[in-house]
């Protein structure tokens, strides 16, 4: 379905000079380092030279933090200053508290939910670290020490699902064997609770949502509708599109076709196998509906910010609220929605890449779709490998600390099954539920952008308006948890070195190297974390030792409301 998604929006997220996908100059200057030939500087390296020392460099370094010293991932210097103070963890743990002055030497922890921050523009990098700073150090604490939502009884930052007595919520017990929701025993069994932070982000998303709509349609709606109505001209092309002119272009039906046909497969799975999959076929149409108004707005903030708003929150709430009680249907209809926009922008991004490398669009056309048959059959095979191979993988009571098969994406995928699917959003977020108020962040995230564009209408020359981007600011921390603080505070530290103090002290170096740097520590991560497991975690080689602890902050995840009993937490 992203496929035709992609087609239909390539005149405004490909075309555009405006839409310039900041990820996409990563590659591009690692593919003119290694094709292009250079003469070498006096007392310097060529670009090449330069990429293959950095590679071997991330190569050698990452054996630390990937298996000799993983608390490498997360530094958190307070715990250990504090051990016994369940405050200090709280605040001081970057993987299960708030992070304060935590930070990680791992380039696999800087850059695995938010991408490399040397791609990311300096504008987009402060717009998360505000969004960042003023939620996680303003906003959460506030929220939790004034006890908001019983706040005290649960971890300050966890995605588990609770009971009102602090311990976990036993999901088992309110599933009946269709896998959908037995009302008798959630009724004995209590309200399912969320962590202060968890409960949180969902409100960001939906104050980011909004807001994403309508920054759109104010900061970038006249340009839509001047697309919209035109053709592009000669005058108004830039030297990319005028290049790509020459090739013969992707006919509109192959795109219209390819969806039509991945849309009644879907329709046809939903129908034949509706006892397993729990969606009927209007959930599809629904679905991609809601796919297609999305793909633009969210497509046009990637392409300019490099930030990727998230449009999951959006599908589970409207199929959680329409067919209530079903997880499975909840999943089904966020991949048909949510996961299918977001395959959009990713094609759109590789359409954006063979532009600028002057690729045929029909060559680029076919390698995308012979790859995406490919790599489903690689990584269905890689996950039934996984799932056979490793003993226990993703479950985290059974698993060491540093295991790195813990799978947190998958524990927030399933927890939102059960939040949005099983129970529904009018048992968590409605009338019947305990976050109700949650849903005022819609409005909220509405009225920020239309302030910001009043703003930049009374003060057209202060560039530095048009550059806080609503959106952005306020999803900042839209993708935790999984993510966790350290992600964020590691991440913004490397933006703010390469993306402003090199940049404004040492422009020549960054404009030569940065974007190779880059691409150099993913390729030397990527090698050496694969020679890893063939190495040693075939074998099940292990290494245990005081530098093994992933974070040393084990007070973190502890509630401090009185009399709330958890095993491994002092009682107050």
């Amino acid at each position: 379905m992203g496929f035709g998604w992609a087609g239909m929006f390539r005149k405004y997220l490909v075309e555009p000079a405006a839409m310039w996908w900041p990820y996409n100059l990563v590659q591009v200057s690692i593919f003119g380092a290694l094709h292009e030939k250079e003469e070498r500087p006096k007392e310097s390296l060529t670009r090449n030279q330069f990429f293959l020392v950095a590679l071997i460099c991330s190569f050698a370094y990452y054996a630390l933090p990937g298996y000799l010293f993983p608390m490498l991932t997360s530094l958190s210097w307070i715990c250990w200053i504090f051990p016994k103070s369940v405050l200090a963890h709280q605040l001081g743990s970057g993987l299960h508290g708030l992070g304060l002055g935590a930070i990680g030497l791992d380039w696999s922890s800087i850059s695995s939910y938010l991408d490399s921050p040397l791609a990311s523009p300096w504008f987009a990098t402060a717009n998360v670290a505000a969004g960042f700073f003023l939620f996680t150090y303003v906003i959460v604490p506030l929220a939790y020490w004034l006890d908001l939502y019983n706040a005290k009884r649960f971890p300050i930052f966890s995605e588990k699902l609770f009971a009102y007595s602090g311990g976990e919520y036993n999901i088992t017990a309110i599933v009946d064997s269709n896998f959908n929701i037995d009302l008798e025993a959630y009724e004995k069994g209590g309200k399912l609770y969320l962590s202060t932070f968890f409960v949180l982000t969902y409100g960001i998303g939906f104050a980011s949502l909004a807001a994403t709509v309508v920054h759109v349609l104010l900061f970038h709606g006249r340009e839509i509708l001047q697309i919209s109505k035109t053709t592009f001209q000669e005058k108004t092309m830039d030297i990319h599109t005028k290049l790509m002119t020459k090739y013969e272009q992707v006919p509109e039906w192959w795109f219209i076709v390819t969806l039509i046909l991945n849309i009644a497969a879907a329709m046809f799975a939903c129908e034949y196998y509706n006892d397993q999959l729990q969606l009927p076929w209007w959930g599809v149409l629904l679905a991609c509906g809601i796919s297609i108004f999305f793909t633009l707005p969210i497509g046009i903030i990637t392409a300019t910010t490099n930030q990727k708003p998230g449009l999951n929150i959006i599908s589970e709430y409207v199929i959680g609220y329409l067919y209530p009680g079903r997880p499975v249907a909840n999943m089904c209809f966020k991949v048909y929605g949510f996961i299918s926009m977001k395959q959009a922008v990713t094609f759109l991004q590789d359409f954006k890449l063979g532009h600028y490398m002057k690729i045929p669009p029909r060559t680029m056309f076919m390698a995308q779709i012979v790859g995406t048959m490919i790599a489903a059959m690689v990584y269905l095979g890689t996950a039934w490998c996984l799932m056979n191979l490793i003993p226990n993988i993703c479950d985290t009571s059974v698993l060491p600390s540093n295991s790195p098969w813990t799978c947190p994406m998958d524990h927030v995928f399933y927890d939102a099954s059960v939040i949005w699917g099983l129970l529904g959003p009018r048992r968590i977020f409605g009338d019947l539920g305990t976050y109700s108020a949650i849903n005022w962040c819609f409005l909220g995230g509405a009225i920020a952008p239309f302030v910001m564009w009043l703003a930049h209408q009374a003060f057209p020359d202060k560039e530095w308006i048009r550059l806080i981007n609503m959106p952005v600011l306020i999803g900042a921390i839209s993708i935790m948890p999984p993510a966790t603080t350290v992600n964020y505070t590691s991440w913004i530290l490397m933006g703010f070195i390469f993306g402003f103090v090199v940049y404004r002290y040492k422009r020549d170096w960054w404009q030569r190297h940065n974007y190779i740097l880059s691409g150099s520590l993913d390729a030397g991560l990527a090698f050496m974390g694969v020679l890893l497991y063939l190495w040693l975690g075939l074998e099940d080689i292990s290494l245990y030792w005081w530098g093994s602890e992933l974070d040393g902050c084990p007070l973190a995840s502890c509630p401090t409301a009185k009399g709330v009993v958890v095993e491994g937490c002092p009682v107050y």
